[in-house]
């Protein structure tokens, strides 16, 4: 019998094997947490790209388009995000906010496009009319084409 347990009382091995456990499992956590992101960083990650220069965003009366004005596509990874101005005009740009790649939205009553992390606001030629952004929305290309059974088919592409 150990000289610290008391006479009457059951010792628990148990306790400490349990602690064990938890402060090794601790530790390995720490160090999965620090380990991870810097080899992350040292390799990242290979960004998926557009295999193509065009995209279809869909026919110029789609709904989405006619309630609220715009639409966001994807362009490989990343979002593009296509603006209904008039009935056959139509604007595109990244819809990744140049501040802190916040994704931006369209408001229809104001025109703007606005990203609602910082409150940054587009004009409707990508440039910054208000809050952070050092810079403005990178342009894509925006064509309205003839599609089939004469509707009309807006088709976004690289500038």
């Amino acid at each position: 019998m150990p000289a610290d347990v008391t006479p009457g009382t059951i010792p628990d091995p148990d306790r400490r094997r349990l602690l064990n456990w938890f402060l090794g499992t601790s530790f390995g956590a720490l160090l999965a947490s620090i380990v991870y992101p810097v080899a992350r960083f040292l390799n990242p990650p290979e960004v998926e790209t557009a295999a193509t220069n065009e995209v279809d965003a869909g026919a110029a009366n789609d709904p989405e388009f006619v309630a609220k004005g715009y639409k966001i596509v994807r362009f490989g990874s990343e979002p593009v995000i296509v603006v209904r101005v008039g009935e056959t005009d139509f604007r595109a740009f990244s819809a990744v906010c140049t501040h802190l790649a916040c994704i931006v939205e369209y408001l229809k009553a104001n025109q703007i496009i606005h990203c609602n992390c910082h409150n940054a606001q587009f004009n409707l030629q990508g440039q910054v009319v208000g809050g952070p952004p050092p810079k403005p929305l990178p342009p894509f290309g925006v064509h309205v084409v003839a599609g089939a059974e004469g509707s009309a088919r807006v088709i976004v592409s690289r500038s």
